[in-house]
């Protein structure tokens, strides 16, 4: 029998328990040995729950008990989820996690940490939620070389820009809904700004590199700007607009961004819908791979985070190798990234045609009649700084979304 510990008896800490309790027999199976909830490390206490008999709230409690071998993280945040990670793991004892924030600002550190002393440190939960995207990183693609990611990685921004599409209501009022619903939280900077999903294409990007991606210099652009008129141009250029978290490798280096885009009815993330992610990936010998599923909620992140304490169960007394080294990897200047871009500009056509052509050259005008008053243009494939400089030349512009 393998004794687990929980950090954290928040929604996925709960719901981490839930899971090993409810599939006990399938998890048997898998593990080839029984998993048992010994201790659940939280704050409160909760009367009535039968969880109760199994909270303690020293964390030395399960630090010192040396028949824990495996621990969840659950608590979020980086503190004192960090210095408890590092204590658990410089004792042996492997610990997996949902935590993207703080995978995205010291996962090195702990893998090489949980490598030194013989455990493991796993966080297929921290990205994606329930999707597998960690794993096949790791183990299924090895053989390729990852060229382009593009993935719906927050499942608020994208249940906020589904609604917005569905119903034509402005941003505020989709994000009150959620918050009702549950889906965003009261204070929904890091899924609206788009840190969030910046958090997890470092993660991810790390992963392809092998060296360490710091989200701090991943240019990084929210959703709060989209308005409904972008909605309808959306709709008569035959393309959804969704969050996107990118990392491209080409010719001319290595990049990363996350933000609003204009993507085509060809893609299949125009698919993802609500609160469900998506992860399209393109490699050398595969070529495209799609990643869908829920990416976040209780029971769905926490089957991730139980699927690595199965893992970590098969591998009792060794390292799963995971390539992320702590040296820094050089991404290049977004300045240099080219793309299209869909440009909103006031006024009539006929007025600045002559205008926009000049400073875009070839461009699509579109219009709609349901956005008086202005009219908007595609512009051909340039470079941000190309973009921006072009940009100057015209009076009017009144927003930009990438394509």
């Amino acid at each position: 029998m393998v004794q687990v510990a929980v950090f954290g008896f928040g929604t996925v800490g709960s719901g981490v328990v839930e899971v090993i309790e409810k599939n006990q027999k399938e998890i048997s199976k898998r593990a080839a040995t029984e998993l048992n909830v010994k201790y659940v490390l939280d704050l409160r206490d909760f009367p009535g729950n039968p969880i109760q008999d199994k909270i303690v709230h020293d964390v030395e409690t399960i630090l010192g008990d040396e028949t824990i071998s495996i621990i969840c993280e659950t608590m979020g945040g980086l503190e004192p989820a960090y210095t408890y990670t590092k204590k658990a793991l410089a004792s042996g004892k492997s610990v997996c996690t949902s935590n993207k924030e703080l995978v995205a600002a010291h996962g090195p550190e702990l893998i090489a940490l949980a490598r030194e002393n013989n455990c493991n440190y796993l966080f297929e939960a921290s990205v994606g939620g329930g999707i597998p995207i960690i794993r096949p990183l790791n183990s299924a693609l090895t053989a390729e070389k990852i060229d382009r990611v593009y993935g719906i990685l927050n499942g608020t921004t994208n249940y906020i820009l589904t609604r917005m599409e569905k119903d034509g209501a402005d941003f505020e009022t989709v994000l009150k809904e959620a918050q009702e619903k549950g889906y965003a939280e009261r204070n929904p900077a890091a899924d609206v700004e788009g840190y969030d999903a910046c958090r997890k294409i470092a993660i991810l990007s790390s992963l392809i590199y092998g060296k360490n991606v710091n989200y701090e210099n991943i240019y990084t652009e929210g959703i709060t700007k989209i308005t409904p008129a972008d909605f309808a141009y959306a709709k008569e250029l035959d393309c959804k607009i969704k969050l996107i978290a990118l990392n491209e490798t080409r010719e001319d280096g290595k990049f990363a961004m996350v933000s609003p885009r204009m993507i085509t009815a060809e893609s299949p993330l125009t698919c993802v819908q609500d609160v469900f992610n998506g992860i399209l990936i393109h490699s050398n010998m595969l070529g495209s791979s799609l990643y869908y599923g829920r990416g976040a909620g209780k029971l769905p992140t926490a089957s991730a985070v139980v699927g690595d304490v199965i893992d970590c169960a098969k591998h009792a007394g060794k390292n799963i190798w995971c390539f992320w080294e702590e040296e820094e990897e050089t991404l290049c200047d977004i300045a240099d990234f080219k793309q299209k871009y869909f440009v909103r500009i006031s006024g009539l056509v006929e007025d600045k045609k002559d205008a926009v052509t000049a400073a875009f050259g070839e461009t699509k005008f579109v219009t709609t009649k349901e956005v008086q008053g202005e009219f908007a243009v595609v512009t051909s494939e340039m470079s941000e700084r190309e973009y921006h400089e072009a940009a100057k030349k015209i009076e009017g512009i009144l927003s930009m979304i990438r394509m």
